[in-house]
């Protein structure tokens, strides 16, 4: 008599003696293998270890070296670090100072435009009452000069103002020349030197007063120190009007 299914599903499939499976001896031979390569990892680094020690390698020296040289470094970062702080505070300091130093010029550069200015109203309130002016009847007003864009060009502004009544019409010619130095010497410049043979005299015409422009031209090295200014009336009768300015340049420091 055959046993039921359900028997025959729980011993086996077959109707046969049920199969056991040992597996002792591959366990035993994995194991051994992994033994056996460790033990040789292991004999290799201590052949690496030896090899290292006989060559003259010392892990306690080079480890001793490393700690040294990571202090080393600290130090030398903490001294970089403070040399920058240093270097920060200079240009604080150099920046500081440069503003100071921009704001001095620019005081004597205004103090220096003062000095001119009141020069320029020297000359003209001596001419105001020099001779000349009460025998002529004018007086030169507002004298400015000031620098061209052209190289060595300047432009001489000024008036001619009546000092009296303008009963008749005031006519003449008005001539210009600076004093200065040239190669090491004294030399003076009249209106045809500076115009480059263009002009010899400036003539004016007016009942009240007559502006100028005129552009003077300085030979290359020429240092100006006067400009010398001279009416002449039409009139044989009149005394010459003379003046001497200041060669101050308007807006230069």
């Amino acid at each position: 008599m055959r046993p039921p299914a359900f028997i025959r599903g729980i011993f086996g499939r077959g109707e046969g003696a049920p199969q056991v499976v040992h597996r002792g001896p591959r366990a035993r031979r994995v194991l051994v293998g992994l033994l056996v390569a460790l033990t040789g990892l292991f004999g290799v680094y201590v052949v690496y270890e030896l090899g290292r020690y006989n060559a003259g390698y010392d892990r306690q020296a080079v480890g001793q070296q490393r700690t040294e040289l990571e202090v080393k470094i600290e130090h030398l970062e903490a001294e970089n670090r403070g040399l920058r702080t240093k270097l920060a505070e200079l240009d604080t300091i150099r920046l500081g100072r440069a503003r100071e130093q921009a704001e001095v010029a620019r005081a004597m550069g205004d103090l220096q435009a003062q000095v001119a200015k009141q020069s320029q109203e020297l000359a003209f309130y001596r001419g105001v009452v020099a001779q000349g002016a009460a025998s002529l009847g004018l007086k030169i007003e507002d004298l400015r000069i000031t620098a061209a864009p052209q190289a060595n060009v300047y432009v001489a502004h000024l008036a001619l103002v009546r000092s009296g009544r303008a009963e008749t019409v005031a006519a003449g010619t008005l001539l210009l020349s600076v004093d200065g130095e040239l190669a090491g010497g004294e030399k003076t410049l009249d209106l045809a030197a500076l115009t480059g043979g263009r002009q010899q005299a400036l003539r004016y015409n007016f009942r009240y007063f007559q502006d100028f422009d005129q552009p003077l031209t300085l030979p290359e090295g020429f240092k100006a120190a006067h400009l010398v200014v001279e009416v002449h009336s039409s009139r044989g009768d009149v005394t010459p009007l003379s003046q001497t300015f200041l060669w101050s340049i308007e807006g230069s420091p």
